[in-house]
């Protein structure tokens, strides 16, 4: 008897395979997109973080400040040691900044590690960066004001630049999914920052509505302020003023 072969569409088979196929992906797509494993996940790591960089914030900001402080009458010597002191508080700031992040672990989102490691690196870097700068300064001769002022001007920018970067890095895990999280966190609820007045004082300066400190830690979203030069006690009544660019 001859028996009919039936012969299958290769079509259809590839469609019955690719359906269980199609579901398992779908499947795992579910899991990786997030829910409440992942939101539960993301906000232990926030607290984790927010926790951690409270004080070191706070620390960092006065420092910064400290640093576009005149006081009236101070001498080279005495200026460069409060400088030296303020450089001092940055970089050991920045470094428990690095610390916080890197022992919170990395965030349950997609590129969290690496968003993580980027953001530890730059903060160890601005912490290095202000431990060299620091030695530039001790290292500045006090005994002539006119190549002290120069000298704590180049100072200034170098501070600026190692703010600034501290804030890049900072910034590198506040943005999406991360920021949220870490808004929602009593530690990092936006709250007032000290600033330099015009009169060489600090003043309060209004956070960003939902922004918590981390998008404002050792340097403020504005530039940071540049050390004055110091007028040696003892010459006439002239005050110290502000170098170029503070």
């Amino acid at each position: 008897m001859k028996r009919d072969v039936k012969l299958e569409n290769p079509r259809l088979e590839r469609r019955r395979w690719a359906t269980p196929a199609l579901g398992l992906l779908l499947a795992a797509a579910a899991v990786g997109c997030g829910g409440g494993n992942d939101t539960a996940a993301l906000d232990s790591w926030a607290k984790k973080v927010c926790d951690s960089v409270q004080a070191p914030i706070g620390q960092s900001q006065t420092a910064l400040a400290d640093t576009a402080k005149v006081v009236p009458g101070e001498a080279p010597p005495e200026l460069q040691q409060r400088l030296a002191t303020d450089l001092g508080v940055l970089a050991a700031t920045d470094q428990q900044l690095a610390d916080a992040i890197s022992k919170a672990g990395a965030p349950k989102t997609e590129g969290g590690a690496t968003v993580q490691q980027g953001a530890v690196d730059e903060l160890k870097k601005a912490s290095q960066g202000y431990l060299e700068v620091q030695q530039k300064l001790t290292a500045l001769p006090n005994t002539e004001q006119a190549k002290f002022a120069d000298g704590l001007r180049s100072i200034g920018d170098q501070i600026q630049r190692l703010a600034q970067q501290s804030t890049a890095a900072l910034t590198k895990v506040q943005s999406g999914e991360l920021g949220t999280a870490l808004a929602k966190q009593p530690g990092c609820k936006a709250a007032p920052k000290t600033s330099p007045s015009a009169s060489g004082g600090a003043a309060t300066d209004p956070a960003a509505p939902g922004t918590p400190p981390a998008a404002t830690p050792p340097a403020a979203s504005s530039a940071a302020p540049t050390p004055p030069v110091a007028t040696p006690a003892g010459a006439g009544n002239a005050s110290p003023t502000p170098s170029a660019g503070g």
